[in-house]
């Protein structure tokens, strides 16, 4: 930040033509105060990014400059000036909320590496509080799709939880959004500022899962080579997120038990405990209750992660979001890949909104993506449909759905949405001898768009002419 700023406030002539001299030349703008009460004036006018105040002045002292500074613009660092004998006032001022002091007389070297550091303080508040903010507008619970009764009623006392430290539990289907439902909690509460750790507890075996969330000592075991802060302590000041909790082993539930109840984690391998200030956000598809009857899960436990519960229903008892869930995904895909799309035919509605949706919302978002591939029309018909769509389970009050004679799609041999695209990717890149433009062809797609779904696979096309 060379353009920054800053105001000086020092009553000496002779200071002040010192500092003149040596930051006017590193590029810094420089406001000068003969007085604390001048130094208000000019930081009322706006447009510093730093004040280097005298401690010792009559009148209005450094010690008040700072006071004011930390209560009207308490993003602005304040670096002290202080003479000989008065360095445990300077200190009282850190404790206030001075960035730094330097004493006089100011070594010229330290006063430029104090106030690049401020500087560079400020610039990464700044930065942390528009990442802030572009996140809260991310997961705001608005961004939660929905004009189903139901799911509304849970919106709205998710918001009234937010304003709480409670802990909470989200129960639901597999790709129901209960991880989009703890993250706008987190968003919109008073830890929006500190960090949202999140972690699957099926995604990692027992052994590692111990480590990842507890976090170990260097020579803890053999691989140890140094020292590893676990899940737990990245979330201090902010929100844990334990996904699928229901999974988590009977040893891993107790050592957790004991961090809700004192705050405190021990690292594997360490002597003492640590403290932790966080807020505990779980969920799980399965019945914990269920759980607990069947001695898999603490009874304990179990009423400490449950003090308040919110329960996300399935995409297939909601089928009124459908509509809306589909332009808004429609909406995403024509701001990222320009699609052109615009909607369903009504034929391929009644397929969809007949499809049971066993993965919920990730399931369809996944579905949406794919017909933006290889649909060619402003309008996705029922041909344009994933195969598994037409074939699946219809629901009892659906319509008849028109079924086709083509090969048994990929899907139904329990492959995902995914893993058939890139199949398809494959095959046509194969038969096209790695030609990016023949497979493009063979998909009817364009290659720009072709080489987006390259990139997502990390497919490559083999050496030669496109």
């Amino acid at each position: 930040m060379a353009d920054a700023t800053i105001l000086i406030v020092e009553d000496e002539e002779k200071m002040r033509r010192l500092f003149d001299l040596v930051l006017r030349p590193e590029g810094y703008h420089l406001l000068q105060a003969d007085s604390g009460e001048a130094g208000l004036k000019l930081l009322e006018e706006g447009g510093v990014d730093l004040v280097l105040t005298d401690l010792q002045m009559a009148k209005v002292s450094g010690l008040e400059v700072l006071e004011h500074v930390t209560r009207d613009y308490p993003d602005l660092p304040v670096v002290i000036i202080t003479g000989y004998g008065t360095v445990k006032s300077a200190v009282e001022a850190m404790k206030k909320g001075a960035f730094d002091y330097i004493s006089k007389p100011v070594d010229n070297d330290e006063l430029k590496i104090v106030i690049r550091r401020a500087l560079e303080m400020r610039r990464l508040t700044q930065e942390h509080r528009g990442l802030s903010q572009e996140l809260r507008e991310r997961f705001d619970f608005d961004n939660i799709v929905s004009r189903s009764a139901e799911l509304n009623k849970v919106k709205a006392l998710a918001k009234d939880l937010a304003a709480t430290d409670s802990t909470v539990l989200v129960s639901g289907e597999s790709g129901s959004g209960k991880e989009l439902l703890a993250r706008a909690i987190h968003y919109a509460s008073q830890r929006a500022g500190g960090p949202m750790v999140a972690i699957n507890c099926a995604a990692i075996p027992e052994l590692l899962l111990e480590s990842e969330l507890f976090g170990y000592e260097k020579g803890a075991f053999t691989d140890a080579r140094k020292a590893k802060p676990g899940r737990l302590l990245l979330a201090h000041r902010g929100t844990l997120f334990l996904d699928e909790i229901g999974e988590m082993s009977p040893a891993i539930q107790a050592k957790l038990l004991r961090v809700l109840e004192d705050h405190t984690i021990e690292p594997l391998g360490g002597v003492k405990g640590v403290k932790v200030d966080l807020r505990l956000m779980v969920a799980t598809n399965q019945d914990l209750r269920d759980l607990v009857q069947k001695g898999k899960f603490r009874e304990d436990l179990f009423y400490r992660v449950s003090v308040c519960q919110l329960h996300l229903p399935p995409l297939r008892e909601r089928r009124g979001d459908i509509p809306v869930l589909l332009e808004h995904f429609l909406a995403q895909y024509r701001r990222e890949r320009g699609t052109r799309i615009t909607g369903l035919t009504p034929a391929a509605m009644q397929v969809v909104e007949a499809y049971p949706w066993p993965g919920n919302i990730r399931e369809f978002q996944n579905m949406v993506e794919w017909v933006t591939i290889t649909c060619k029309e402003d309008q996705v018909d029922v041909n344009d449909l994933p195969a598994y769509l037409k074939a699946g389970p219809q629901s009892t009050t659906s319509a008849p759905v028109h079924r086709t004679t083509e090969r048994p799609s990929l899907l139904s041999y329990g492959l995902s949405v995914e893993e058939v695209e890139k199949a398809m990717l494959q095959e046509a890149l194969e038969q096209a001898k790695g030609n990016v433009s023949e497979a493009a062809r063979l998909l009817k797609v364009t290659r720009n768009t072709l080489r987006y779904r390259m990139g997502k696979y990390n497919l490559k096309a083999s050496e030669g002419p496109e």
